[in-house]
């Protein structure tokens, strides 16, 4: 079985109901679209509803601005939190340039106040360096000519001017995840990684070798894309843990006082093909993620935690027979957002309207704060990795959603804040009186319904085991009721009385 059979598997498992993956034609009228994003001079831009006082202008009228890379490079931090650009708006992300941002310096700036955040050389090992380096290159310096390739084949230009700095560490990653190192990895290329689940919630996976033939030959729409959070149980996978470090703006990871075996999925391998993505979402539990793109071109839209679900999710702005894959979603769902908007003149459900486009390039690591909206897609092939974690800063936010959320656990955090972080136990303790809430193991009903409900998980798996045990019986039956060739004739012989001698009689091949 080629790498052919094996994706006609994984996507008939994971979305059995497209019978055609290619019906848009979106292969062929993407590369125009890429290729607009990866030559744009202004890759970050902002859309709002004027609510009157800030930026001047009437109320209701529509704020559509681009930012070029000249406008973001000129400071130290980029453009820091507060400044004036174009009528007093502040755009996001904020572009920061780890050479010259320490951690203590975003994480009260920026994490801190919920700021979203490109910060670019991070895999590169440039802190504490005296110059920018990587960055000003628009399509993302240290990119590789197989990152260059648009998703047509075709090459853009690029513009080389960085500086040479003192450098720390560089990620093993920026030279082991290169596309054609991926293929022939003996690590990794025989590694079954998830490429997406089925209806059930089980997970799909593919071996990276043919996902990368995949990646480089398939025509779909909207593509399979491994995103893979449990590499680190597979002995020959984990080793990507070897190959990255984590940014020590985000080495505070609370979470992980829990232990790997008990904390939800918090950290992923990503492999993308252009025109794959992920769809508009919050991050889950509370918590804040980073982002760093190790080769490719993503392109992201934010939206702040006051735009209603309903609004961002776009569901009433897709026509009967559309789709909703992410490349739908940049492509056709948020252009019919943005006019909807400018439409209602800044009342009803588009009050307060914002939303923040930009493009990411390889070396650039993005934070999104929690409860940020965010949605993205591959211009180019891609490969990074992302983590979500919870640092004090939004230790909050992530209490209040865990207690809830994942009952048990919560219960086994709380002790292992007692004993490595009173402060923040006594914190949860205290939003826990606050809002009146009852821990689950103080919670009898709480407990009886948590049996109840995993009783009746247990029994859905095992009526699936029991459904799949005679699936593979009755196919063994019908294997076995399958004449060998000859053994009708045997059969006829016996029924006209026919003698067979010494049980020698033996039919012979017909190509004999």
């Amino acid at each position: 079985m080629g790498w052919e059979e094996r994706a006609a598997k994984a996507k008939k498992g994971h979305r059995p109901s497209l019978k055609n993956w290619e019906r848009d034609n979106l292969a062929s009228i993407f590369p125009p679209y890429a290729e607009a994003i990866l030559k744009s001079t202004h890759p970050y831009r902002s859309f709002r509803i004027n609510n009157g006082g800030r930026g001047g202008g009437a109320k209701g009228d529509v704020l559509d601005q681009s930012l070029s890379l000249e406008d973001i490079g000129g400071g130290r931090n980029g453009i820091s939190y507060g400044s004036s650009y174009h009528g007093g708006e502040v755009m996001y992300p904020i572009v920061l340039d780890a050479a010259q941002t320490p951690p203590k310096e975003f994480h009260e700036r920026y994490e801190a106040k919920c700021i979203p955040v490109v910060i670019r050389n991070v895999p590169y090992g440039v802190r504490n360096a005296t110059s920018a380096t990587h960055g000003n290159n628009r399509d993302g310096d240290m990119m590789m000519e197989e990152e260059k390739k648009e998703c047509d084949g075709r090459h853009h230009n690029s513009i080389n001017n960085h500086h040479h700095t003192a450098q720390t560490k560089e990620w093993p990653a920026v030279h082991l995840w290169k596309f054609n190192a991926l293929s022939t990895d003996s690590d990794l290329s025989h590694c079954m990684l998830k490429c997406g689940e089925d209806d059930d919630g089980y997970t799909i996976r593919m071996k990276l070798k043919y996902f990368m033939e995949y990646l480089h030959h398939n025509r779909d729409d909207s593509p399979l894309y491994i995103f893979d959070a449990t590499f680190d149980e597979d002995k020959y996978a984990k080793r990507i843990l070897e190959d990255y470090t984590v940014p020590e703006y985000f080495s505070e990871d609370l979470l992980g006082l829990v232990g790997e075996r008990r904390r939800p999925p918090y950290r992923w391998f990503l492999v993308g093909p252009c025109r794959s993505g992920t769809t508009v979402h919050i991050d889950p539990l509370g918590t804040s993620a980073w982002n760093t793109l190790i080769h490719g071109v993503k392109r992201w839209v934010l939206f702040p935690p006051h735009v209603p679900k309903s609004v961002v999710k776009g569901r009433k702005l897709i026509l009967p027979g559309e789709d909703d894959e992410a490349i739908h979603y940049f492509t056709t769902i948020l252009p019919r957002m943005k006019r909807r908007a400018a439409a209602s003149g800044g009342k009803g459900d588009y009050a307060n309207f914002e939303c923040f486009e930009f493009t990411q390039y390889a070396g650039e690591t993005v934070f999104i704060p929690h409860g940020w909206w965010h949605a993205v897609l591959n211009i180019s092939h891609t490969v990074g990795i992302t983590q979500n974690y919870c640092s004090r800063r939004n230790f909050d936010e992530v209490w209040t959603q865990t207690r809830s959320g994942r009952k048990k656990m919560s219960c086994s955090w709380l002790r292992r804040l007692d004993d490595h972080h009173p402060d923040l136990a006594r914190r949860a303790k205290e939003l826990n009186r606050r809002d009146g809430f009852v821990m689950w193991e103080d919670d009898v009903a709480e407990q009886k319904k948590w049996r109840k409900k995993k009783a009746e998980k247990e029994r859905k798996k095992s009526e699936k085991r029991e459904k799949e045990k005679k699936k593979k019986a009755s196919s063994r039956q019908q294997q076995s009721k399958k004449e060998k060739w000859g053994d009708h004739r045997t059969t006829e012989r016996r029924k006209d009385g026919t003698v067979i001698e010494d049980v020698v009689m033996r039919e012979v091949s017909p190509d004999v």
